[in-house]
């Protein structure tokens, strides 16, 4: 679904992450690194713990205002299904938050290799299944 041999993102496929040669993923009751759902700044992985569900709440995202970033990638799934509704994106603009940018997972992962290496203070959450 997605390469990139110039990361920080390299890889990522159906619940599968591969960033800086790290594997994240998550199949059944088997999971790698930090899992099918992360959160990523700079090039530091974390597990999207708060994801829950297919719509997004602010509970889920505001933990990135606390983070040096100015734009929020929202990967929304491998087929779009993560809904991100409008008061999300307004929530995190109106608390300080330049961009958003809410796209297919493989396609948000383009667009954060594209902003990190422009030297953009870029941030990543992302579903990596549906």
């Amino acid at each position: 679904m997605f390469d990139d041999p110039k990361g920080p993102i390299e890889h990522y496929s159906w619940a599968k992450f591969v960033v800086l040669g790290e594997e994240h993923s998550e199949e059944g009751h088997s999971r790698k690194g930090e899992g099918k759902d992360i959160r990523l700044v700079g090039k530091k992985v974390k597990k999207w713990k708060e994801r829950q569900g297919h719509t997004l709440d602010k509970s889920m995202v505001k933990r990135m205002l606390e983070e040096d970033v100015r734009i929020l990638v929202i990967g929304n799934g491998a087929n779009g299904a993560l809904v991100v509704p409008d008061e999300v994106v307004d929530f995190l603009l109106e608390h300080g938050m330049k961009k958003v940018i809410v796209e297919k997972t493989p396609e948000a992962c383009r667009q954060y290799n594209r902003l990190y290496h422009e030297g953009k203070k870029v941030g990543l959450l992302a579903h990596g299944t549906c």
